[in-house]
């Protein structure tokens, strides 16, 4: 093993994937047998060996190569217990937050249903002929687009760019609705 690592030292590149060859399985079988749920095992171990690879010139030539990996791995995988209660922390105090602001958005667009609901009736009543009957069969029979362009003779795209332009004119009439009661 010092042979690759000297050649390593001496900047030959292809001598530490000799290194990592051998090393890889039992760093990797460590760092997994101790990462806790939700830590990146393969990251840490990814970080292991480009830290050795960075500090191979501090490795005292002699020693055990690999009790120096595994220390390198045990300094890595602190770190990412580390990361992941800073992240547990900070979504222990986030997600309350962004709980009680999702669920008053979402009282006031319950709030807003009624009318939503009522403009889209009359927003509905504007909307005659194939088109009221393409929007009946996907929405009130629930047919699926197959048999919609079937029954009208179109493709199935025809028929989904229909329902788009369709569901846009009822979201901008809905919109405009809404805006006039503001004023």
């Amino acid at each position: 093993m010092d042979k690759h690592i000297q050649r390593v030292v001496d900047g030959d590149l292809d001598a530490f994937a000799e290194i990592i060859r051998v090393c890889q399985r039992p760093v990797r079988a460590w760092i997994v047998s101790r990462c806790p749920p939700g830590g990146d095992a393969d990251d840490v171990a990814q970080k292991t060996f480009v830290a050795a690879f960075n500090r191979i010139d501090e490795y005292e030539s002699g020693t055990d190569f690999r009790a120096w990996v595994f220390t390198i791995a045990r300094y890595q995988l602190v770190a990412e217990c580390t990361r992941l209660k800073r992240k547990a922390d900070y979504h222990s105090r986030f997600v309350p937050h962004a709980l009680n602001q999702e669920l008053m958005r979402r009282a006031e667009e319950v709030a807003e249903e009624p009318a939503r609901l009522t403009h889209l009736r009359e927003c509905l009543k504007q909307i005659e002929g194939k088109s009221r009957e393409i929007l009946d069969w996907r929405y009130a029979s629930e047919l699926p687009l197959a048999e919609i362009a079937q029954r009208s003779k179109r493709s199935v795209g025809a028929i989904k760019k229909h329902l788009f332009v369709l569901r846009q004119k009822l979201h901008d009439c809905i919109k405009q609705r809404l805006a006039e009661e503001i004023v």
